[in-house]
């Protein structure tokens, strides 16, 4: 995937982004709210047009049906649980919670791993068990919605799992090779997909049906300047260029 999409993207769409207050190096947008971390792994909920400092230290921080997750700079996870953050057994350096109440990441080898909603709902305090499961292959970076999970390898090549359950987080074990080229990518809680680049160009994959759940083109979305991250919900496109500036664009 270039600047100019190649022949893998057929559309632009022009954005009309505002900058929000704040600083950030990672987001996660699900179910109406807004979380993210900055460069000093303070972490943030987005909170009647305001952030809002919540407790603890996280690298990366992720929110949607399966709840409030993310990960420290010891690769240690962890899950709120009425207002507290609780130890989940494990190591991971990226977590998603888009599935339908069950998680899935990576970890510091690339191994992927996903989480089950009976697993990933039944985590209430340090003594529960958490019962990961490993799948085939090696990515930097996965990300789920309700029936496909997406991700990107070390060489920044995208793979779609298909058939993703509540139950049966691995799906198929098989994945689909999609064409193009990204650094990271995530999957919002109604199944759309966008992601960037490594000249940090955004991305929505189109054509997503539920008989087709690895769509059919890219599109670039015109939004000025480098960008690094991106989440999407509910009608906006949450975006952190490079710098940590913050965007929001419909």
């Amino acid at each position: 995937m270039s600047t100019s999409c190649g022949i893998y993207c057929i559309l632009f769409v022009a954005l009309n982004c505002q900058q929000v207050a704040g600083s950030l190096k990672q987001i996660d947008a699900g179910l109406g709210m807004v979380v993210g971390v900055n460069n000093n792994y303070n972490i943030y909920i987005l909170f009647g047009g305001n952030w809002v400092q919540l407790p603890g230290a996280l690298k990366h921080v992720t929110v949607g049906p399966a709840g409030l997750w993310g990960v420290n700079s010891g690769n240690q996870i962890y899950k709120m649980v009425n207002g507290n953050w609780v130890l989940v057994s494990g190591l991971l350096q990226q977590i998603d919670a888009g599935g339908d109440e069950f998680v899935a990441g990576v970890n510091m080898n690339n191994n992927v791993y996903c989480m089950g909603r009976n697993g990933a709902m039944g985590i209430t305090s340090n003594q529960s068990p958490a019962p990961w499961e490993l799948l085939p292959g090696a990515l930097k970076y996965y990300s789920c919605g309700p029936v496909s999970c997406w991700g990107v390898n070390s060489a920044n090549q995208i793979f779609i799992m298909k058939s993703v359950t509540p139950t049966t987080c691995t799906g198929k074990k098989l994945w689909q090779n999609i064409p193009g080229s990204l650094t990271m990518i995530e999957v919002s809680v109604d199944g759309r997909v966008y992601g960037v680049n490594g000249q940090g160009n955004v991305y929505r994959r189109d054509g997503i049906t539920a008989s087709n759940p690895a769509g059919t083109v890219w599109t670039q979305m015109m939004i000025s300047g480098a960008c690094q991250h991106v989440s999407y919900d509910l009608g906006q496109l949450w975006v952190i260029k490079n710098g940590g500036s913050i965007w929001t664009c419909s």
